[in-house]
């Protein structure tokens, strides 16, 4: 009976999606066409995600491990570990006041309407090039002088074990921050791993546990940031256990 309800929910994601991406969708493809106007479209896709989240049954607390603050007038590169298909709602929600593009895979351009919407607020990696691997700083670089902040989930995927509590970091969100001078916001996500799993016959709504972990500066080294942010957030998974 659990697993029934469990498709149910997620059938009604299905449509919850649907309704929210055709109603959303057609002022961000407006917004979006002129550069200057990408801070308008990200209001709509704002509501996206807190109808998506919430809509969902889930909502969160925001727990913060620092002192330091996130200026609203800075860009950043955000960062977080990566467990779910909600993990792409909470950036958003987070942050009104810094336009966001993600960096994503360019498998999820084939999703019909959401697809459209995707290329225009995302920056779109095929992993298996190492051409379009490259090419993501110039492309992330451009989008930072529109105004746009970056957000990349440095795991680069969901591991399929899920008995790995955090696994390897890529190199890119660190060598873009380092390159551009641009700092990075640390964040971990707890809960949606076994709240919205990508195992359809399970999860549950509930509460996300947030952790603003630290802001790191550009002045460290690749090495440094990767390793640094690598070990807060597996340090506040590892408590959550």
């Amino acid at each position: 009976m659990k697993k029934i309800l469990n498709y149910i929910w997620r059938g009604w994601m299905l449509i919850l999606g649907a309704v929210l991406t055709t109603v959303m969708g057609i002022p961000v493809l407006i917004l979006s066409i002129r550069k200057e106007h990408y801070k308008y479209a990200y209001k709509f896709i704002r509501f996206w995600a807190i109808g998506m989240f919430y809509g969902m049954g889930f909502r969160y607390d925001l727990k913060k491990l620092t002192d330091k603050k996130i200026d609203k007038n800075t860009q950043y590169v955000f960062i977080a570990n990566h467990t779910s298909i909600m993990d792409i709602m909470l950036p958003c929600i987070l942050m009104p006041d810094h336009p966001l593009c993600y960096v994503g895979k360019k498998e999820l351009v084939k999703i019909p309407i959401f697809g459209t919407i995707y290329k225009r607020i995302c920056v779109m990696v095929d992993r298996s090039s190492a051409k379009s691997r490259a090419d993501v700083y110039r492309r992330c670089a451009e989008r930072m002088e529109e105004g746009q902040s970056i957000v990349i989930f440095p795991e680069g995927g969901v591991p399929d074990d899920e008995s790995i509590v955090l696994d390897e970091f890529k190199d890119g969100a660190f060598i873009l921050a380092s390159k551009y001078r641009v700092p990075i916001v640390v964040f971990t996500f707890v809960g949606l791993k076994e709240m919205f799993p990508f195992d359809y016959s399970r999860g549950f709504p509930g509460k996300v546990q947030v952790y603003f972990n630290d802001i790191l500066g550009s002045d460290h080294s690749v090495k440094d940031l990767k390793s640094l942010s690598h070990a807060e957030i597996k340090k506040v998974l590892e408590k959550s256990l």
